[in-house]
């Protein structure tokens, strides 16, 4: 009698704990804060280009050849070749292009290599990416809204009564003359801002090269890198430059005075080298001679270079001897 009265107050019991335990069972979990659903993930900031380049380099190149700069406030690469010469004539800053560093294979590196045994100290400079070409901010991770509890429908969006005019005042000829104006003003802000962080990297350069006591300092400058070099010269017309020379000169995209422009500004001699058989590169070459002839007593001078597919190391000594020849004609 009594394990029979036990086991129907254990059943009971069990009877009792079960409604609770299904009760917790579905309990709803915490709501998520809203706040920190909404917060984006951060990301870590993508590298500079020229930030890798210098990073690659300083792997590679020799740690005797290399220099640190300064130039406002940021440190940039460059790399340093004393002459090979008890009489060095001075020193050649190598300005390399756009997509290019302070020893690329095609020109700018056989050139500071081979200017030493002519008698020339070189230093080739690491450029900063321009804004325009730096790597842009990379987007948050969006939060994916969350669904609305089921038996509910999300709030729409609120809808203005005039969102039909607020389109078509968007899409207006006014509006579309402020977006011009707006993207014109950055552009101009932009190349401002290039030029000062190039310029300032330069003038850096010109200093170093003073410091070695370089009796004379030509700049260099292949593809963009010949835009910005002559634009510094025609612009801060700095009394250290004595001779300036273009290699393959290009305009940057994005730059609406080019180069032709340049040409009857600058004020020191200048020797073009270019490309005779690349049709393009012929065709610039022409527009910068006929805007030298513009200008009375032009220090102007233009030099062409015979391309040999399949042959670089012929390419790049033809382009030394060039070199080499107008810097130092008795030679």
């Amino acid at each position: 009698m009594v394990s029979l009265y036990r086991n129907s107050l254990v059943a009971i019991c069990l009877a009792s704990a079960l409604p609770l335990a299904a009760q917790a069972t579905d309990a709803p979990a915490p709501a998520a804060d809203p706040a920190a659903a909404s917060a984006p993930t951060p990301r870590p900031p993508l590298a500079d280009r020229s930030a890798d380049e210098a990073l690659a380099l300083q792997r590679r190149v020799p740690k005797e050849q290399q220099r640190s700069l300064e130039a406002n406030g940021e440190s940039f690469l460059a790399l340093w070749k004393p002459a090979n010469d008890t009489a060095p004539h001075g020193a050649v800053i190598i300005v390399p292009g756009a997509g290019e560093n302070a020893d690329w294979p095609i020109g700018v590196g056989p050139l500071r290599q081979k200017l030493p045994d002519a008698g020339w100290h070189s230093l080739s400079v690491t450029l900063p990416d321009l804004v325009a070409d730096m790597p842009q901010a990379r987007a948050a991770t969006e939060p994916t809204p969350a669904a609305a509890p089921a038996g509910q429908t999300a709030p729409a969006k609120d809808t203005p009564d005039d969102a039909n005019a607020n389109v078509a005042q968007a899409t207006s000829p006014d509006a579309d003359t402020a977006e011009a104006t707006d993207a014109e003003d950055a552009t101009e802000h932009n190349d401002q801002a290039d030029a000062e962080r190039i310029f300032a990297r330069l003038q850096a350069a010109i200093s170093y090269a003073q410091q070695q006591n370089a009796r004379s300092v030509v700049l260099l400058g292949q593809g963009s890198g010949a835009y910005w070099a002559a634009r510094f010269v025609s612009e801060k017309q700095p009394p250290e430059v004595q001779k300036l020379v273009l290699v393959a000169a290009q305009t940057p995209a994005r730059v609406e005075d080019g180069l032709p422009s340049l040409v009857p500004t600058l004020k020191v001699p200048t020797a073009d080298i270019y490309y005779a058989l690349r049709s393009p590169d012929k065709t610039a070459a022409e527009q910068r001679l006929q805007a030298s002839k513009r200008v009375k007593d032009s220090q102007y001078r233009q030099l062409s270079l015979i391309a040999t597919p399949g042959d670089s190391a012929a390419q790049q000594e033809q382009l030394f001897r060039r070199v080499k020849g107008w810097l130092v004609p008795q030679q």
